[in-house]
């Protein structure tokens, strides 16, 4: 099915042309990463494909029966409402009935019984309680609890959540055709929410826009990428690395053909310089043809890239000492007598669930947080880079050049030199136009940029970053990088960008919970393979023993405590379930029944082949949380 086919479409932003007559098409199942340089239009294109925006040239075709969701890159939610309220906002009978019994049963009150009978009624006549199910998994999933909690106590990474799962939610209610549009979804969220997301949009089904800095996520759900260069739009089929072949070559055949254009530019210049005055009709069309040459020989391939060189400040012997180091916040403890010394040139990558307490650990080593007791000794010669999730701090709102300005009017590079400020912004994309523009106005990734470029104007030698990855384009990503990677002071990095951790640290601080931290040797990949197979055996080892009864007093006195009951919520989804998974069971004989006869059309034993698949990973998932109920 066709979905969105965009025609001509053109927008010019403050003088500048984001994109010119860019077309391409949407089909039921596609899988799209959207890539471009920070400040080249992808917010505003998926806002114009949103409705939010009106382009100043094309056409926006959308199929009647699709609706369009997006997920901005900074999602509004009301403040005054409640994160309940905010989820279900969207008004249709199934999602009204599940607001209301979520509101019953989540209540620390106990329900009225009479108000919760009809609140089942309503769900048993609306078939209902196939979507609480999914409502309950992608809640579960993005930790989001307490639903009666008001949005303006949250922070922002809460919200980022909160708006992520009303997105995933509104998908599943009346519309059965949806186009998902998605601006930086990984933002604020930990590694196991990024790799259940990726499980849960790789549905074939699922049709889908993304904007992404994660090549891991882009490369296991895109199979396509569109990227806009120079106001043009290029397509790729293919993942990242295929993307980069093509551009690579894109730009190989550009430089040949101005070659070319140059080489016949220089015969038809010496052709005009011999021609007489009065010229025939035929000179006069060569005379127009050398014009069209003239231009293309002049043509210049706009590499813009980005241009990191820092004078590092020189380490001295001492780094960083920490020794003994604790810290709580009431009943959470984030540090329990932690302690490392830190060497020359190390890398050092920090990771654990969101909330485990990385960034309060950054904070505490960059003196912003005090520890409860412990000491942090730091190297005379140590200048902290610190680059944070807060992003730039200015007092008002100045001009990018007088912000850099503002710092040193001039700064020294590695080979000795010194660059203006003017010169050094240009190094990092800020063109002489764009200097003079006020950093209100700047994109996300523009202003991570400028930020960058305020840590490195001061030559540090101990970088400290906090997300560095979130809201940087793909190309600006993979020049930092390189430029980190050949980096020789000390770095500590923050991140849930598995490939920005695989390619740079050397081993890791896992926060694990209750103020333990694990140092652990190797990359975050590495990592994660090693923590789910002892998952999987610890899962083994923890099978219920069983408890053979004997007629003795002494065993009897030593029976196990019974387990917790179930809450009334949980019966009624174990009720559920003993009606679902026959159901399930019975759908998945049938349909290997039919799949067996001759004569089935191909496309109809495909769409079986795929149903069966899910059906059976929906029995996984049901036969699993059946037999946790039940065993209670």
């Amino acid at each position: 099915m066709h979905y969105v086919s965009v025609d001509n479409l053109s927008k010019t932003y403050a003088d500048k042309p984001l994109f010119e007559n860019i077309s391409f098409h949407i089909n039921e199942g596609d899988k799209i990463a959207l890539v471009a340089l920070n400040g080249a239009g992808k917010s505003t294109l998926l806002k114009i494909l949103c409705g939010q925006e009106i382009p100043d040239e094309g056409t926006v075709w959308v199929h009647k029966d699709v609706k369009v969701v997006l997920l901005d890159q900074d999602p509004y939610l009301n403040d005054a409402r409640t994160i309940l309220e905010n989820i279900f906002s969207y008004d249709h009978p199934i999602v009204n009935a599940l607001k209301r019994y979520e509101q019953l049963t989540e209540s620390d009150t106990t329900p009225d019984e009479a108000e919760l009978a009809a609140a089942i009624q309503e769900m048993d006549n609306l078939n209902a309680w196939h979507y609480d199910s999914t409502v309950k998994q992608i809640l579960g999933k993005l930790n989001i609890h307490h639903l009666d909690q008001q949005v303006s106590k949250l922070s922002g990474g809460q919200k980022k959540r909160i708006a992520l799962a009303k997105v995933l939610i509104d998908m599943d209610f009346e519309h059965r055709h949806t186009l998902l549009i998605m601006d930086e979804p990984t933002n604020h969220l930990d590694v196991g929410m990024i790799e259940w997301l990726e499980h849960y949009l790789s549905q074939d089904k699922l049709t889908l826009l993304l904007v992404t800095h994660d090549r891991y996520f882009l490369d296991n759900i895109c199979t396509d990428i569109l990227e806009i260069d120079q106001t043009k739009i290029f397509h790729t089929k293919g993942n990242y690395e295929r993307f980069l072949e093509q551009k690579a070559l894109r730009s190989e055949i550009e430089q040949a053909s101005i070659d070319k254009a140059r080489n016949r530019y220089r015969k038809e210049l010496e052709w005009m310089r011999k021609q007489p005055k009065a010229r025939t009709t035929k000179s006069k069309a060569r005379e127009d043809a050398f014009y069209d040459w003239k231009a293309r020989a002049q043509k210049k391939i706009q590499e813009a890239q980005l241009e990191l060189q820092v004078k590092m400040t020189r380490l001295g012997g001492k780094i960083l000492e920490i020794k003994k180091l604790y810290k709580s916040f009431g009943e959470k403890v984030i540090l329990k007598g932690f302690d490392y010394t830190f060497k020359k040139g190390e890398r050092v990558g920090v990771v654990g669930v969101n909330g485990a307490g990385k960034s309060t650990f950054i904070n505490m080593l960059l003196g912003k947080e005090p520890a409860d007791s412990g000491k942090i000794n730091i190297g005379d010669t140590i200048v902290f880079g610190d680059f944070s999730q807060e992003g730039l701090v200015i007092k008002e709102d100045v001009r990018v050049i007088e912000f850099v300005k503002n710092i040193a009017e001039y700064f020294p590079l590695a080979d000795g030199t010194k660059v203006s400020a003017a010169q050094f912004l240009e190094r990092f994309l800020f063109t002489p136009q764009k200097q003079f523009t006020f950093i209100s106005k700047l994109s996300g990734g523009e202003k991570k940029r400028l930020q960058l470029l305020s840590i490195l104007f001061r030559n540090p030698n101990f970088l400290v970053l906090d997300e560095p990855t979130n809201d940087l384009d793909l190309p600006t990503l993979d020049i930092l990088e390189d430029f980190l990677a050949e980096y020789p002071g000390c770095i500590i990095i923050v991140s849930h960008d598995r490939y920005f951790m695989d390619k740079l640290v050397d081993h890791l601080f896992v926060f694990e919970g209750n103020g333990e931290i694990r140092d652990f040797p190797g990359n975050y990949s590495q990592y994660r393979e090693i923590a789910r197979e002892e998952q999987k055996a610890q899962s083994m080892t923890e099978q219920p023993p069983v408890i053979v009864e004997e007629v003795t007093e002494t065993v009897t006195q030593a029976k196990p405590a019974a387990p917790a009951k179930l809450s009334f919520k949980e019966k009624r989804e174990l009720e559920e379930l003993n009606k679902v998974i026959p159901a399930l069971e019975a759908e998945k004989a049938k349909l290997e029944e039919a799949m067996s006869h001759t004569g089935i059309d191909f496309l109809d034993l495909q769409k079986m082949g795929d149903r069966i698949s899910a059906i059976i990973q929906e029995l996984d998932e049901k036969e699993m949380r059946w037999l946790e109920l039940s065993e209670r």
